[in-house]
């Protein structure tokens, strides 16, 4: 994989980089260098370099799963055992590659999010899923494009501006 300012690949101290922006969003480069045991020169050009390349986005806080090799993305609907709801949540929650989770209305119980590296490692985590226990059936739908990532910006400006979307009134 190459960026656009020659980034080929990350290495163990660039992924606890990562690791720490995602665990303290406010963390500063000198604790950041402090903590990782490494310079603080270092850990900054490392940072620009990822901001610089798209691995990082907005101010460094968000990272592009594609660029650390996760670019397949798949949405999952769980049909589940009522009584297991919990404990299939609680499985959930051990997969990694799972990065979201909600329970829905409709067709299925569960919605998740979960992204792999290739389809065969799609494939593995979604074996895993169909083994927890009180997983009834799954259905999966591969993610083509992210056409509009998930976003608050417009939301929150709207508020801001004291404007908000006022329900349609009820029908007669």
């Amino acid at each position: 994989m190459t960026w656009s300012d020659g980034l080929t690949s990350l290495d163990a101290t660039d992924m606890k980089i990562l690791l720490e922006l995602i665990r303290d969003p406010r963390i500063q480069i000198a604790e950041l260098s402090t903590g990782l045991g490494i310079a603080r020169n270092t850990a900054q050009t490392r940072v620009r370099r990822m901001l610089r390349s798209g691995v990082l986005h907005d101010g460094g806080r968000e990272i592009d799963l594609e660029a650390v090799g996760y670019d397949v993305v798949a949405f999952i609907t769980i049909e589940v055992n009522h009584r297991e709801l919990d404990g299939v949540i609680g499985s959930l929650r051990l997969i990694s590659q799972v990065l979201e989770v909600h329970e829905i209305s409709g067709r299925g119980d569960v919605w998740c999010r979960i992204v792999a590296t290739d389809t065969h490692n799609l494939q593995a985590a979604l074996r895993s899923v169909l083994r927890i226990k009180g997983v009834i059936r799954t259905e999966t739908v591969l993610a083509l494009h992210t056409h509009i990532p998930y976003r608050t910006e417009p939301l929150i400006s709207r508020l801001a501006q004291g404007t908000t979307i006022k329900p349609a009134p009820a029908p007669r």
